[in-house]
């Protein structure tokens, strides 16, 4: 398997460090705002605030998460991503020094709703740059890595916030994230390059010698345009040796400008471009089975403050943030079932079908999250409402964590895969629509759990999971190929 041609970033330590400052900026943004839950209660008491008005503090801001993906990504293919993500940093950090200093709980949530806007650049722009700066056979653990920084600030933030609540206030909460968002600024600042590439004009021009070369206007994987490709750039690299000299590597100075030109492509079609994708199945699969995972997920952290801290339990602030060791653990499980072991899976796919990657292999390992979510969600519900030990919601909230990470991970380097040449375009309507979907279901979940009970809320909640990510796979896996080629062919990408 032969994809290393397609790619000439150097995996040095610089490469390194910059993911790792994009993890810490996504984890950072749920970590802000998502970490808060645990205050929910006493929010709940000091501004004299409804439950469902309460919980407003993080359902808007996932609402705005989603949606400006919209935003920011067309500015980012247009402008470059570097400027975008210094930007965004800045304007995060500056939004939670606003959130410290809040004196109602309007302010607070307009706070919230800004640092969701800043956040929502690093969402799909984020799994992008994995794209960018790791080569196939890394994609899968390296995007379990970016999923569990952005779900691991929705486990360790209220985790940490619990006990900053209960010994600090709040507000400490916000300052703790100021002083990170600030430090991880400056990381961006200096050590986040410039990751737009061209790679489709790049390899034109190294195989224009040969003027023989087959380039697929609408490849559906990166895999195929290699195998295409193969011969003439064996008979291009021998035509053109010494007549092409590599592309120099710039200085650290020149990494640090903001400004690297704009995109041949009009800005306008950088925002209308998107929208076409969300015809391709792969792209329609990934972002229901990112809105399911989340939904579920997010719905128990709203929901375990009102539980936790109100009779029978009767617990704290500090002990409530505890729930979140079982979701990290989660995270962590389902970052490796869907990335490492994904990748290990489709080496060893790969080998017995004669060297010859198949995206569709990743979709198999989907039968974890298929199994162990659903069984999270009705020991969640029948907890909940039979009043159970507080152990079976521990081991509940573990299982039902697990799809947040290893459901995303999987579908979302399925999509990459399918279509790398506009994957950050593809990302973009996964992490855009999957936002808006949980918005509309956690906007009422509080209703509908006081309507119809735990049992019933999550009994169907897992319902959908199984209906959506088992039924789901199945024609994928069998004719993903099949489809693949036909919607290769299709002319809706602008």
């Amino acid at each position: 398997m032969r994809l290393h041609t397609l790619k000439e970033l150097d995996q040095s330590e610089g490469t390194h460090v910059a993911f790792t400052a994009i993890c810490a900026f996504t984890f950072l943004t749920n970590y802000g705002i998502g970490g808060l839950a645990p205050a929910f209660f006493i929010l709940h008491l000091e501004f004299h605030k409804s439950m469902t008005e309460t919980s407003h503090v993080l359902l808007w801001p996932i609402l705005v998460l989603g949606l400006f993906n919209f935003f920011w990504v067309p500015m980012a293919n247009y402008f470059g991503k570097r400027p975008i993500f210094v930007f965004a940093s800045l304007l995060l950090c500056v939004s939670y020094v606003w959130g410290a200093v809040a004196t109602s709980f309007r302010s607070l949530l307009w706070s919230s709703i800004i640092g969701g806007f800043a956040g929502s650049s690093s969402e799909a722009l984020g799994a992008a740059m994995v794209n960018d700066l790791f080569f196939l056979h890394e994609r899968g653990a390296k995007m379990g890595i970016y999923m569990n920084a952005i779900s691991g600030g929705n486990t360790l933030g209220p985790l940490i916030c619990g006990f900053v609540v209960q010994s600090l206030g709040w507000r400490w909460h916000k300052w703790i994230a100021v002083i990170f968002t600030a430090v991880n600024f400056l990381a961006v600042l200096f050590f986040v390059p410039e990751t737009r590439y061209d790679r489709r004009s790049e390899l034109v021009g190294r195989l224009s010698a040969s003027n023989s070369i087959q380039v697929l206007p609408h490849s559906d994987s990166e895999a195929d345009v290699e195998k295409a490709n193969e011969p003439t750039t064996r008979q291009a690299k021998r035509s053109s040796t010494g007549s092409h000299s590599p592309i120099p590597k710039k200085t650290f100075v020149q990494e640090l400008r903001l400004w690297s030109g704009t995109s041949d492509t009009n800005l306008l079609k950088m925002f209308l471009r998107p929208f076409p994708m969300i015809l391709y199945p792969a792209v329609v699969y990934s972002f229901l089975c990112y809105s399911v995972s989340l939904v579920i997920t997010v719905a128990v952290n709203i929901l375990n403050s009102f539980v936790l801290q109100a009779p029978p339990y009767s617990w704290d602030a500090q002990i409530n943030g505890l729930i979140n060791i079982p979701g990290f653990v989660g995270n962590v499980v389902g970052a490796y079932l869907g990335g490492r072991l994904v990748d290990q899976f489709c080496d060893w796919r790969t080998k017995r079908n004669n060297g010859i990657f198949e995206p569709e292999s990743r979709l198999y390992m989907l039968i974890f999250p298929f199994l162990i979510t659903p069984a999270g969600c009705i020991l969640f519900g029948y907890g909940v409402e039979r009043n159970l030990h507080w152990m079976s919601l521990f081991f509940s909230y573990g299982m039902i964590s697990v799809a947040l990470t290893a459901t995303p991970t999987i579908t979302m380097a399925y999509v990459s895969d399918c279509a790398l040449p506009v994957n950050s375009d593809a990302l973009l309507l996964v992490n855009g629509l999957k936002n808006i979907v949980a918005f509309g279901f956690l906007y009422g979940v509080i209703p509908w759990v006081e309507e119809v009970g735990y049992i019933a809320c999550f009994g169907t909640q897992a319902g959908m999971f199984v209906a959506i990510v088992g039924l789901g796979a199945v024609p994928l896996i069998f004719f993903g190929a099949a489809i693949r080629h036909i919607t290769a062919q299709w002319r809706i990408i602008l």
